[in-house]
């Protein structure tokens, strides 16, 4: 009975470890994130010069922090001058400021986040498996900036157009809310940067081996109606449906790259395979 005991510990003992390992990267993951947002929820910077360098510092200023530079900043640069923002509820302003910390905050603590998930998940993966990882991170950061980039640069500055003309059309004071502006900007900037993480996931799908590219290429009529659902389901609704189409045909474009890719990607596999296979066989004979 007490070998028993002993043999379940030894058991436990392992699992106990790899939680314990889990709760301490994650919290180191989530005090960066929560530094990074304080820091930029309730501080600002400015540059000071020493022995002719300028260094930047940064102090404490909840009003005029680093998060309402970067509201003011899209304020300027996304609304026409004649919509105007007001601020509806007492706490508008603050959940805008919380908002685009937060979203920031992410990204700049993404580093540290993705080296606690790989410092976790690394040790239980083969070769072939890191190599992959370390692959996509380039690619998928790449394609979420563009799909945020599009959002910003395109679908948000003609959806505030479009508002505004259509609200002046009825006779109707052009106004807006704070919350409601930063809210719609940070959302879309979010759902269209994933989105265009859509044939980076049919790459690895193929690569993995979880669906073939002649699946992919053989199912091309579904590719492009789902590019458009996902584009009705993350556009704003309010421009007609020309966003939509705009953002479906671009979610289009990447299935069909997608599809290319996976079938790059899955001739690889298939070599590395037979690569293996022969090895493998080879030193079997010898």
């Amino acid at each position: 009975m007490v070998a028993r005991t002993e043999e379940i510990a030894d058991q436990e003992r392992p699992l106990l470890s790899h939680l314990r390992e889990l709760a301490l990267r994650l919290r180191r993951a989530f005090i960066t994130l929560a530094i990074v947002f304080v820091i930029l929820f309730a501080f600002d910077f400015r540059f000071i010069t020493i022995y002719g360098y300028s260094i930047p510092i940064i102090y404490p200023n909840l009003f005029h922090s680093i998060s309402t530079r970067l509201i003011v900043f899209f304020i300027h640069a996304e609304l026409p001058p004649q919509l105007h923002l007001l601020n509806l509820n007492p706490f508008d302003t603050i959940y805008s400021s919380a908002y685009i910390s937060f979203y920031f905050a992410f990204f700049v603590a993404l580093p540290i986040i993705f080296k606690e998930i790989w410092g976790f998940i690394s040790p239980g993966l083969y070769e072939n498996e890191r190599k992959l990882f370390r692959n996509i991170i380039l690619p998928g950061i790449t394609l979420f900036v563009a799909g945020s980039s599009f959002a910003y640069f395109i679908i948000v500055p003609f959806m505030m157009k479009f508002v505004l003309i259509f609200t002046q059309s009825l006779g109707v004071e052009p106004t807006l809310s704070l919350r409601a502006f930063i809210s719609t900007l940070i959302t879309l900037m979010l759902a269209v940067g994933l989105a265009f993480e859509f044939p980076l996931v049919m790459t690895i799908l193929s690569y993995i081996g979880l669906v073939k590219a002649e699946t992919w290429k053989k199912n091309w009529r579904w590719g492009v109606l789902g590019s458009f659902i996902i584009a009705w389901a993350i556009s704003p609704g309010t421009t007609g449906g020309i966003i939509e189409t705009t953002i479906g045909l671009i979610l289009s474009a990447l299935f069909f790259v997608g599809v290319a890719a996976s079938s790059f990607a899955q001739k690889r596999r298939s070599a590395s395979l037979e690569l293996k296979q022969s090895l493998n066989s080879i030193k079997r004979n010898s």
